[in-house]
């Protein structure tokens, strides 16, 4: 090419790259400081995740200041921050919901126990049961839930003081408190509050424990129900006279010292009375209930329970049979002394 024509050219290319910088000096500084190829900016970046690009001002041909980049980064954090509130949203109306939820089992519940408190106060009081009272003094704006209410007090009534819930009249709604245990403890309680529950799980207590159980092991699980011996209860009075005293009286319990221990120990045992009035079976299904389960639930003790059946409708039957042939030779003296003083 000839000298002056490379000259020409090279001042040419002068004049635009000097118009350039004019027009855009940010982009020349770049120019300088960037590679000349696009892709000869990534040749030396390493391949390692951990490196970072960070462009300062991007650009895009044609001069035009890219917003691409710009609006994704707001439009990210917008639904970031979209997300986020959403996200809290949910967990502050997840934690309302249960809040609610919690109140509102905890409203039942407080029904449950007024409900079982009135119902022990009619029976104490011999005073007839209707629904309408119970609507009226106890159940209130709950009405919708009055079957739930009535039969969780009526657990609580079965299991801790032996009593049942029978609907006497559909028609009137009237309901009466029975003692289903066929225990007769109650009758002699001063304060006229139910104690068949308590009875009943000693006499479980004692069953479960091969028919003799100690002191320690009986207020092992009294414990659990909050009866403990020298505190007062507002229920029981002082459960450990009641049931040291007040049911070996009633020959419910038999309460006796471990022979041959020293310090003195003792232990409890089925009453006499205990095996008249209940039976092991009964005392299972007892405790079944309060396990929610069924009897043979329990082998071992389900074993036991049939062959005390066994025996005890054995002896029934014998006693019957003797009883029959006490009256058969009762009539046989009466007649013969009748013919006599003919």
């Amino acid at each position: 090419m000839p000298r002056g024509l490379k000259s020409k050219l090279r001042a040419r290319e002068k004049r635009r790259q000097a118009q350039e910088e004019s027009t855009d000096p940010v982009g020349a500084q770049e120019e300088e400081e960037s590679p000349s190829s696009p892709s000869s900016g990534f040749r030396d970046v390493p391949q390692d995740s951990s490196a970072k690009v960070t462009p300062r001002n991007p650009r895009v041909p044609g001069g035009v200041c890219s917003t691409t980049t710009t609006d994704a980064a707001v439009s990210n954090a917008r639904f970031n921050k979209d997300a986020s509130n959403q996200e809290e949203e949910r967990e502050n109306s997840s934690q309302a919901h249960d809040n609610t939820e919690q109140w509102y089992r905890g409203a039942i519940d407080e029904k449950v126990v007024m409900l079982v408190h009135y119902l022990l106060y009619k029976y104490q009081m011999k005073e007839p049961i209707t629904k309408a009272d119970m609507m009226r003094n106890v159940i209130q704006v709950y009405r919708s839930h009055f079957h739930e209410i009535l039969r969780k007090a009526s657990d609580h009534l079965e299991l801790i003081f032996g009593l049942d819930v029978k609907e006497m009249d559909p028609n009137r709604n009237t309901y009466v408190l029975i003692n289903k245990l066929e225990l007769n403890c109650d009758e002699r309680d001063n304060r006229g509050m139910p104690m068949t529950g308590l009875l009943m799980t000693i006499l479980g207590v004692i069953f479960t424990k091969g028919n003799c159980a100690t002191e320690e092991e009986v207020w092992e699980v009294l414990n659990m129900m909050e009866l403990f011996s020298g505190k007062k209860s507002l229920i029981y009075g002082d459960p450990k006279k009641l049931i040291t005293e007040d049911f070996v009286q009633q020959q419910y319990l038999e309460y006796r010292q471990v022979p041959g221990s020293d310090p003195p120990c003792f232990e409890f045992l089925w009453g006499p009375r205990a095996h008249v009035e209940t039976s092991k079976m009964r005392v299972l299904e007892f405790l079944a209930k309060i396990y929610n389960t069924v009897p043979s639930a329990f082998p071992s003790w389900y074993k036991e329970a049939l062959q005390d059946q066994e025996e005890s409708a054995r002896a029934r039957a014998a006693a019957k049979s003797c009883t029959i042939a006490m009256a058969r030779a009762r009539s046989k003296a009466l007649a013969s002394r009748f013919s006599h003083t003919k």
